[in-house]
């Protein structure tokens, strides 16, 4: 089943909550009070739960536990997803730090960067490598996504060196739109567009 961005998007929203409420011995979850925390109208969170062939419980609501569980099967989360990090800077480093990546399945094994005073550093148990050391990495560790936090003037050629390399999926962080060849899957990270979108949309 192909699932739209907004649906996928809503579903990550909703196992946030789920995991709040667990940490909370919160036991059930009922689509009011989700709709509540996200703003939403609460027929669509039931909609998106159908999916899941999930109908919770008359007046009690879903189980916790098991929506999570379910949300985290429907999705992949269980299924593990390793990455290397391509870009040692700001960003590049709070993303290393990032542990709830785990949760969804997904893994950060190293950094990449070509600046030499970066090379050998280590964050959150990572280590940044020579930019050269991608490709032997990446065939023996069989990885095939990159984060790409790299400048705008140095995206492109990063991307096109990164396909050339083995990566099949580049989630770009990059303030830059990247062409690569058919068959590579790109991710673009819009963080000023979704940053204008929120103050666009509630006046600011």
């Amino acid at each position: 089943m192909k699932l739209s961005d907004k649906v996928i998007h809503r579903l990550t929203l909703y196992h946030n909550i789920l995991v709040g409420y667990m940490e909370k011995n919160i036991s059930y979850a009922t689509s009011p009070q989700i709709a509540a925390l996200l703003k939403i109208d609460a027929s669509q969170i039931r909609k998106d739960l159908k999916l899941l062939n999930n109908d919770g419980i008359c007046k009690v609501g879903y189980p916790v536990v098991e929506l999570k569980q379910s949300i985290e099967k429907f999705l992949g989360f269980i299924k593990k997803k390793e990455a290397f990090i391509v870009g040692a800077g700001n960003l590049g480093m709070a993303l290393a730090k990032y542990d709830n990546f785990e949760l969804y399945g997904f893994s950060i094994l190293a950094l990449f960067d070509n600046d030499p005073l970066k090379v050998g550093m280590s964050t959150n148990g990572k280590e940044v490598f020579h930019i050269s050391k991608l490709e032997n990495l990446a065939s023996r560790l069989n990885v095939q996504i990159a984060i790409l936090t790299v400048p705008r003037k140095f995206a492109q050629p990063v991307a096109d060196f990164l396909v050339k390399s083995g990566i099949k999926y580049i989630w770009n962080f990059s303030p830059c739109v990247i062409e690569v060849a058919e068959g590579i899957q790109v991710w673009n990270e819009n963080l000023i567009g979704n940053f204008l979108q929120f103050t666009i949309n509630h006046g600011k």
